[in-house]
């Protein structure tokens, strides 16, 4: 019915003005077309950024980056929303030699591997960079620099909420690589931050803890309980106000509860960092 109406009325339309029928009809396109292109539209808001995870270095903390992120998205947008995300998880198998390999001073092998994760992230379309392992965030400049592509630092993350909870004096729990080197702790500086770490036994004790149990998921109270001591000496005899748990596998392992310090969970703060960087301007 609505169809015959529009034919009669312009039907009614050519014979009032002499149009051909052909000529009526182009007229109306184009009068329908001006109308189409004054619709007021509220302006698009900005997509949110794709988050770029190196993961796998192991994977076990990896499924946690991914949930958190997700889990914070939703929080923050409700309803369904999620984070919008591109992981290259490493063979942790092939990988852990490259590791052995760095020990000895040859990270070629290993920055590579890195450097190949970032340039695959960066064709997928991310936006920046998580490296998800605090022992690597030692090669975000290189990263930066090669790939062309922000890499979140874990260690500025972190030294952000240290920061913001006014503590000054903290332990530095993670690989012995994170524990002895400089890179982490001289990130901590800028942000005053001074870090006290376990003695060489303790450090090798968290290190084997977290190569032989925590990176192939394995939990142990008594694991647990030798973690809670170095703390609580550190706490006693170094002057620790808090301790950051600077390797991504030791959160599988310890928390909050278990201790009586401030815990700072680098794997939670990293990703809500990358969240928050994610969403700027959305």
């Amino acid at each position: 019915m609505r169809r015959c109406l529009c034919i009669a009325l312009l039907l009614l339309a050519v014979i009032g003005t002499g149009y051909s029928l052909s000529q009526a009809q182009n007229l109306q396109k184009n009068d329908a077309c001006k109308q189409e292109n004054t619709v007021v539209t509220a302006p698009e808001k900005r997509p949110m950024k794709t988050i770029g995870i190196i993961g796998g270095v192991s994977w076990a903390s990896s499924i946690e980056y991914y949930r958190i992120m997700n889990e914070l998205v939703r929080d923050k947008l409700g309803g369904v929303n999620s984070a919008q995300i591109l992981m290259f998880s490493i063979e942790f198998g092939e990988f852990s030699k490259q590791e052995r390999l760095a020990d000895k001073g040859d990270w070629t092998l290993m920055t590579q591997t890195i450097l190949d994760a970032a340039r695959r992230l960066q064709r997928g379309g991310a936006d920046f960079i998580v490296i998800a392992s605090n022992t690597l965030n030692s090669l975000a400049p290189t990263v930066e620099q090669e790939v062309g592509l922000p890499v979140l630092h874990i260690a500025d993350a972190t030294g952000a909420a240290v920061r913001k909870k006014g503590l000054h004096t903290v332990a530095l729990l993670g690989t012995r690589y994170t524990m002895e080197q400089p890179f982490y702790r001289d990130r901590l500086k800028k942000y005053g931050i001074r870090v006290v770490i376990p003695s060489e036994k303790e450090r090798e004790y968290i290190n084997a803890v977290i190569f032989d149990e925590l990176c192939a998921n394995r939990i142990r109270k008594e694991s647990r309980e030798g973690y809670q001591k170095i703390i609580e000496r550190l706490r006693k005899e170094e002057g620790a106000e808090g301790v950051i748990l600077g390797c991504t596998e030791i959160p599988l392992l310890i928390g909050q509860k278990d201790v009586a310090i401030p815990v700072f969970d680098t794997t939670a703060i990293h990703s809500e960092a990358a969240v928050d960087f994610s969403l700027q301007g959305k």
